[in-house]
């Protein structure tokens, strides 16, 4: 036997028996000092290579320069990882440093034998993970490999080259040893995509100890989009490794900021989920793991007629393909009803039969168009359940279905995709509406929409975290569609921007009662006279969205708080500074204006900008216990309304004489989540998502972030029952003052006990970073 063989530490593990096999399978190579043995993410491998006699360097390429340099001297091996984790591609770039005698294993034989022997396979794993844990090369890793990973994954392979390409720079690799529960049904929150890199996984459900439901995840499989889609971010189904994986990992708001971007993502996804759903024992499960009442299966038990279009698009059997089409682009339709007088008869021609009837058989666009309709009508009564709907459908192989009134007339035309995007009273059929608006007038005062819609959510069941990210939801699509009317009616911006919201609309916490919170960042300009322009440009731009987000509901705000003001649209430079005054203030009273933009997000436009605020910003904290102490004070002026016998303190004079303020009294909470939020660098800016962040990373207790979770929803819950009634019930606007002498007892003894609550975690509060209780 070889002594050498016996001698690399690779082959320890292996038996005498093993290392005969290996010796009979290798290759001596020579290679001479400079020779480019392989060069990173572009050569595939041979085999591995055990470095005999010489000196060779492995390392990443960047700029020009090498990184992350790896020494390789006699007895050790290179490219068991690349082989096993990065499909034969190389990872790094090895290069010969002094004349050197390499043993070639070959790649089938190296694999073969890593399946045989699995302490052999599992050291190139342990070290791949333990390397992973190296930020700067888990990056490196993880950019070599991405893009073309996720060319060949749908539906990412769906989108065009330079999203992909950004998609990727967003990924992560994360390493999950075999037989480990990663996520558990209807209890982990996904905070992420998976894809499956290498190795392998399974899903289930699990009912009275037993697995149901199971299915295998592979290399290129995706778990996690249904969950954060369909089921605000509750994994629905328990996520185990069956070997040891390797995922690449998409943030969860990146993913959805690219589903917002690209239907294409959103309807692989939704047709996943609508599929399934037609599976009864799918429905069946899901309907149970969902919380009750909330968005998800409760519309399967809805009627379909709350789900049709207002506007029943159609046409006469005489009219021609080509005005069918028209038609149907027109209205923004994927089919059209077909009346044909003529021959008794009624069909419907879809963007399916347009393509395959005409397109591909090149029928000519001035026929008759009754000559393509699909007939007889597939039709569902109006007061038929979305489930019934579906599961015709299915049975018809049809993804449009007629929908039609007692008397059997056609009122209106539902698809698939209608049914699995319309959640429960969902702003989805709003926010439709919304970003298809041709004009300013078509979108403004929605308030009463938006109340009827928060009635129904209630009226279910669901959850103020639900409600406020559906307001939140209509919102954002307000401003979307109002920036694209301003800037169509302007020239081009200057400079790239951020239309930045902030405070409630910042957090995602928006209720009925609402005003603007808004600014504008815009990317630094070195010359003056540039810097001029631009801002004259943004001041105009910033107008025209804040006149026009009034007209549509969203009043101006009290403090001027907003991107017409010309303190708050300036350029990224100066916010930085703006932070840095305000981090450094000498006196609590110079924060009380300034703790608004300290929830801040993007509305709209380049989100880069608010990345490095934000890194700006938490970098900055670092150190100044000051501003904490500062901000703590003024968190601490906001006291739950209970007086010394516990008894409830409200305003003894005034308009709202005898009443409680809501807002006031959730502030608390808001302010506790911010201050530790910002002191342990937690990106998020809703509360509820502070909260949760703050205690995976054991700020909070178990105990505490369940306590303020459920007060907080208490709080915002009672916010919105009292608005809708004002605005639905009594025609008023809404405001946030209660009379708590009107409320049920229970709730009065709810309240009680939620201010007495928020009175020991401010104490807490002020012990943590004032010293004093």
């Amino acid at each position: 036997m070889d002594p050498f063989v016996a001698s690399v530490g690779a082959l320890s593990v292996l038996s005498a028996a093993q290392h005969e096999r290996i010796r009979s399978c290798l290759k001596s190579e020579t290679y001479p000092e400079g020779t480019l043995l392989a060069t990173q993410g572009k050569t595939r491998l041979a085999g591995l290579y055990m470095l005999k006699e010489g000196m060779l360097e492995a390392y990443f390429e960047e700029g020009g320069k090498k990184i992350l340099t790896l020494s390789l001297r006699p007895g050790d091996v290179y490219g068991g990882i690349s082989l096993l984790m990065n499909g034969r591609m190389s990872i790094r770039t090895v290069r010969v440093l002094e004349a050197a005698v390499v043993l070639l294993l070959p790649a089938d034989d190296f694999l073969q034998l890593c399946d045989v022997e699995q302490a052999f396979r599992q050291q190139f794993v342990d070290a791949f993970a333990k390397r992973m844990a190296d930020e700067a090369y888990a990056v490196k890793v993880t950019e070599s490999q991405a893009f073309q990973f996720l060319s060949a994954v749908a539906p990412f392979s769906f989108l065009p080259d330079d999203i992909i390409e950004q998609t990727a720079g967003q990924l992560s690799m994360r390493y999950s040893p075999r037989d480990r529960t990663m996520l558990y049904q209807g209890v982990s929150k996904v905070d992420r995509l998976y894809i499956v890199q290498r190795g392998a996984a399974e899903i289930f459900y699990e009912e009275a100890g037993r697995k149901t439901m199971a299915a295998p995840l592979g290399e290129g499989d995706i778990y996690g989009g249904i969950s954060l889609l369909m089921n605000d971010g509750k994994s629905v189904r328990t996520l185990r490794t069956v070997e040891d994986c390797f995922f690449f990992t998409l943030p969860a708001p990146v993913f959805l900021a690219l589903c917002r971007q690209h239907g294409v993502l959103t309807e692989y996804f939704t047709d996943i989920f609508g599929k399934r759903m037609l599976n009864r024992t799918y429905a069946s499960i899901i309907a149970r793991s969902l919380h009750p009442g909330e968005e998800g299966v409760q519309l399967f038990d809805q009627p379909v007629h709350q789900f049709i279009a207002k506007e029943l698009v159609a046409c006469d059997g005489r009219d021609t393909i080509q005005q069918a089409a028209e038609a149907m682009s027109r209205h923004r339709c994927s089919a059209i009803l077909v009346r044909d007088a003529s021959a008794g008869q009624v069909g419907l021609v879809t963007d399916h039969d347009l393509r395959n009837k005409v397109i591909a058989k090149g029928l000519e666009i001035a026929s008759p168009v009754a000559q393509i309709m699909s007939f007889p009508l597939q039709s569902v009564a109006a007061g038929a359940l979305v489930f019934e709907a579906l599961l015709a459908m299915t049975q018809a192989n049809v993804k449009h279905l007629a929908v039609t009134d007692p008397n059997g007339e056609v009122v209106g035309i539902i698809t698939n995709r209608d049914l699995i995007n319309a959640q429960t009273r969902s702003p989805l059929f709003l926010v439709r509406e919304i970003l298809s608006a041709r004009a300013p007038d078509d979108i403004m005062n929605i308030s009463d929409q938006l109340a009827r819609l928060i009635q129904g959510l209630m009226h279910s069941g669901a959850k103020a975290k639900n409600i406020t990210r559906m307001i939140t939801t209509v919102s954002d699509a307000v401003l979307q569609r109002i920036v694209a009317f301003v800037l169509a009616e302007m020239e081009p911006p200057p400079v790239p921007f951020a239309f930045m919201v902030l405070g409630s609309e910042g957090r995602r916490e928006q209720t009925l009662k609402t005003d603007q919170d808004n600014a504008i960042v815009f990317q630094d300009i070195e010359e003056d006279g540039a810097l001029e322009r631009a801002q004259r440009y943004f001041l105009q731009f910033g107008e025209r969205v804040c006149n026009m987000l009034d007209r549509a509901g969203y009043a101006f705000c009290e403090g001027e708080v907003m991107a017409m003001n010309p303190r708050w649209c300036q350029p990224l430079a100066a916010w930085k500074n703006y932070f840095q005054s305000w981090i450094h203030a000498a006196d609590p009273k110079d924060l009380l204006e300034a703790s608004i933009f300290f929830d801040f997000r993007c509305g709209y436009g380049d989100g880069a900008l608010l990345v490095e605020l934000r890194r700006y910003l938490l970098d900055a904290l670092t150190g100044w216990s000051g501003f904490f102490r500062h901000l703590v004070e003024n968190a601490l002026h906001f006291k739950p309304p209970l007086g010394f016998f516990r008894n409830f303190v409200v305003a003894s004079k005034g308009e709202h004489r005898n009443a409680l303020d809501l807002k006031a009294a959730v502030m608390p909470i808001v302010d506790i989540a911010r201050v530790y939020g910002l002191k342990h660098r937690v990106d998020a800016t809703n509360t509820i998502e502070r909260i949760a962040q703050l205690r995976q990373l054991g700020v909070f207790s178990e105990e505490a972030a369940n306590e303020l979770d459920l007060a907080y929803g208490f709080l915002m819950q009672m916010r919105f029952s009292h608005q809708v009634a004002a605005i639905v019930n009594d025609r008023q606007p809404p405001d946030n003052h209660i009379n708590p002498k009107q409320l049920p007892p229970v709730e009065r003894t709810m309240l009680k006990e939620i201010f007495k609550r928020i009175e020991k975690y401010q104490t807490q509060l002020s012990f943590d970073f004032t010293g004093t209780p």
